[in-house]
């Protein structure tokens, strides 16, 4: 019997078209596949602290032990935080009004009299109207038929997410009990010719990733706090909820000081009137957290394990926001770090190579 061949090209079409329907059905499987991939990226984050747990009870006993301290964190943060931050919610609804006015009585005319252009007065009547009539025409709250429609399917995207809620925690437990035998797996499917040096990039890659996400958590909290304490200590009514939140937004590069800054102005106008003295602290206090954060936060809790230059998080957190947007800011810096350990192997590989050490020529 004759041997069955395939011609090279038509073997590389069929791999190609077979790539393609593969991705095409991630693409269409994307709303089912979204949990299962932000259930591995938080049980790979938790996975140091069961493993140093394991060591001294059994693997289950610390994922559980785990479950159990980040609950008990969240609740005890809740009833902490929340009757603060409710009673600053407060606060910024109380402040719409005075903003209103603000803008009538004194940002307005100073407007029109300086752009030659007469601007319209705000009115919180006006406003509210409007806010209705949005919602009625693009809601259909009109009639009884669409108001029902539009509760069903809000009620059925509550109970969607409310499921990946619950769905998470459980996704991140199965990942948690059977890592090691799942990265034994994939390590002996690495030809025995590249282990090594798969091993050598993902273990680059992994230390890379948890100091950056350690020291990211970490200077988050800390400026957070140096924000929140500051406005505070001014007198910013608004003071707290701006901190954590510039704080939080730290994760991407320059946003939470830009946000932050803006609105503690914003609301220091709004309380203060146009007194320069006020809006000079507050501007002194986010000139003093980004002072902290640049030669102190990020170089001892972050130190130079990413080894990004300035130029380059800024052109990363741009690339990322341009390619997949809020997400993509997100994911800038820690896919900017594992490129660099990748472009790193690369240029040694490359320096070892015969063409670089002039052994052969093109």
């Amino acid at each position: 019997m004759s041997k069955v061949t395939i011609d090279p090209f038509f073997r590389r079409l069929l791999i190609l078209a077979a790539l393609c329907l593969f991705l095409y059905a991630l693409f269409l499987m994307k709303s089912v596949i979204a949990p299962f991939a932000a259930s591995f990226i938080l049980a790979y984050f938790l996975n140091p602290l069961v493993v140093r747990l394991s060591k001294l009870m059994p693997r289950i006993g610390a994922i559980l032990t785990v479950y159990i301290s980040s609950l008990l964190f969240i609740i005890a943060l809740f009833v902490w935080l929340a009757p603060k931050l409710w009673e600053q919610m407060l606060l910024l609804w109380q402040s719409l009004p005075a903003g209103v006015a603000w803008y009538n009585n004194v940002a307005g005319p100073w407007l029109s009299q300086h752009t030659g252009n007469e601007l319209f007065a705000l009115d919180t009547d006006i406003l509210s109207n409007t806010i209705i009539s949005y919602l009625q025409e693009n809601y259909q709250f009109a009639d009884a038929q669409g108001f029902l429609k539009t509760a069903l399917a809000s009620g059925m995207s509550f109970a969607n997410g409310f499921g990946l809620v619950v769905m998470v925690p459980i996704l991140i437990f199965y990942f948690l009990i059977g890592w090691q035998a799942r990265l034994d797996t994939w390590k002996n499917a690495v030809p025995q010719a590249y282990t090594h040096t798969v091993c050598q990039i993902a273990k680059d890659c992994d230390e890379a990733l948890m100091s950056f996400a350690k020291g990211q958590l970490l200077v988050m909290l800390l400026l957070g706090a140096i924000y929140a304490i500051q406005l505070e200590l001014i007198g910013l009514k608004l003071g707290l909820i701006i901190g954590i939140s510039a704080g939080i937004a730290s994760f991407v590069p320059y946003l939470g000081f830009g946000l932050g800054i803006i609105a503690a102005l914003l609301a220091g106008v709004f309380q203060f009137g146009l007194d320069w003295l006020y809006l000079g602290l507050i501007f002194g206090a986010f000139m003093v957290g980004q002072v902290i954060e640049s030669y102190v936060l990020q170089p001892f809790l972050l130190g130079n394990k990413i080894g990004l230059s300035p130029l380059w998080v800024i052109f990363s957190v741009l690339a990322g926001a341009s390619l997949f947007g809020f997400v993509g800011m997100l994911i800038a810096l820690p896919v900017s770090a594992v490129l660099k350990v990748l472009f790193e192997h690369a240029y040694q590989a490359y320096q070892n190579s015969s063409y670089y050490q002039n052994k052969w020529q093109l």
